[in-house]
């Protein structure tokens, strides 16, 4: 079935821009995927608290993607030892306009899914959390889906990407950057702007992921206080808490000094000019490159993609392939911690 919109030539146009923006992505160590189809609804685990089980319906247990014939070794050994939870910030009125294209997308590759929303929604399924929609909500939807996680999540991942409902994230190569990073260090990672920040801070839009420490801390600062609701701008007041609390704004650029995270979509930064008047140009914490080098063939996010955009980049960053090339950029990954215990519950009944 052709997803609607297709033909429209804003997406024809685009389409080709996709293209050739492909050819830096085929080398993504083998991790491919079929035609997604959306995850069925997972009953929690036997013996789990009852309270507990009422507010965990959105619990996705997620087998690697891969496709026949192609060597997958490397990302494979990488979905064991660097472990992702993803969350989701969606709302009651996006599960269908935009979240379920996100669910059908990139977040069979993490670990663990999880939606995000203020309204509990068993069917798709998402967490209600205790929060308000709206813009100026973002932040206590953040620091209440921060502290869900915390809650019944800490054991089964070791990193804690936080993305919007309209963000698009390659998390194979979300993976190879962490895979450098110890959780236990206190640090996170995102585009990073410089503004009202010591240390800058990451662009929510772009997503950004925390250390297992970092999130221990956000959590622990909001129950003593060290940390407080002050802002209603939801990726500023988590950098500056962050800054408070020591946790590191790492450097997300590839071996090139190529940036990963992005905060509009690929054609934006590669085919267009940004006027000198743009905000963009004064919050870049890193030196903005426009046109084809702007990105990194490991780049890991872009924002602002469109429900069918979506599917567009899937097909091109886990199934298309130019024929008869091989990887061409892969750098050595750092020698790997041990992989750690498996936690109950990892896997679903």
């Amino acid at each position: 079935m052709m997803l609607p919109g297709l033909k429209s030539p804003w997406l024809a146009f685009h389409g080709g821009v996709f293209v050739g923006f492909s050819a830096t992505f085929y080398l993504l160590n083998g991790v491919l995927l079929p035609w997604p189809v959306p995850p069925a609804r997972q009953a929690p685990p036997a013996g789990e608290d009852p309270v507990g089980a009422a507010q965990r319906p959105g619990l996705f247990s997620v087998a690697q993607p891969r496709s026949a014939g192609e060597d997958s070794s490397v990302a494979d050994e990488l979905y064991r030892r660097v472990r992702i939870l993803c969350w989701v910030m969606t709302g009651p009125r996006n599960l269908e306009s935009k979240a379920r294209h996100v669910r059908a997308t990139w977040t069979r590759h993490c670990n663990v899914a999880l939606f995000m929303s203020s309204e509990r929604d068993e069917r798709f399924p998402a967490v209600g959390l205790p929060a308000k929609e709206g813009r100026d909500q973002l932040y206590w939807k953040t620091i209440r889906a921060f502290q869900y996680v915390h809650r019944h999540h800490l054991g089964q991942a070791d990193w804690f990407l936080k993305a919007d409902d309209d963000t698009f994230v390659v998390v194979a190569n979300l993976r190879w950057l962490l895979a450098n990073y110890t959780p236990e260090r206190p640090i996170y990672f995102g585009k990073r702007f410089k503004p009202f920040a010591k240390q800058g801070y990451m662009s929510g839009g772009a997503g950004y992921v925390l250390s297992k420490e970092a999130l221990r801390r956000f959590v622990a600062a909001f129950a003593s206080r060290a940390c407080t609701h002050t802002s209603a701008v939801e990726d500023l007041a988590l950098g500056q808490c962050m800054e408070k609390l020591g946790v590191e704004a790492g450097d997300s650029r590839d071996t090139r000094g190529r940036e990963t995270f992005h905060p509009f979509v690929p054609e934006s930064h590669l085919t267009e000019k940004f006027s000198k008047s743009f905000w963009y140009w004064n919050y870049c914490y890193y030196p903005i490159v426009e046109g084809p080098q702007c990105c990194s063939d490991l780049a890991v996010s872009f924002h602002y993609v469109s429900g069918e955009q979506m599917y567009v980049l899937e097909y091109l960053t886990h199934r298309l392939r130019p024929y008869g090339y091989r990887p061409r950029y892969r750098p050595p990954l750092p020698a790997l911690a041990p992989v750690p215990p498996a936690p109950p519950n990892t896997t679903l009944p």
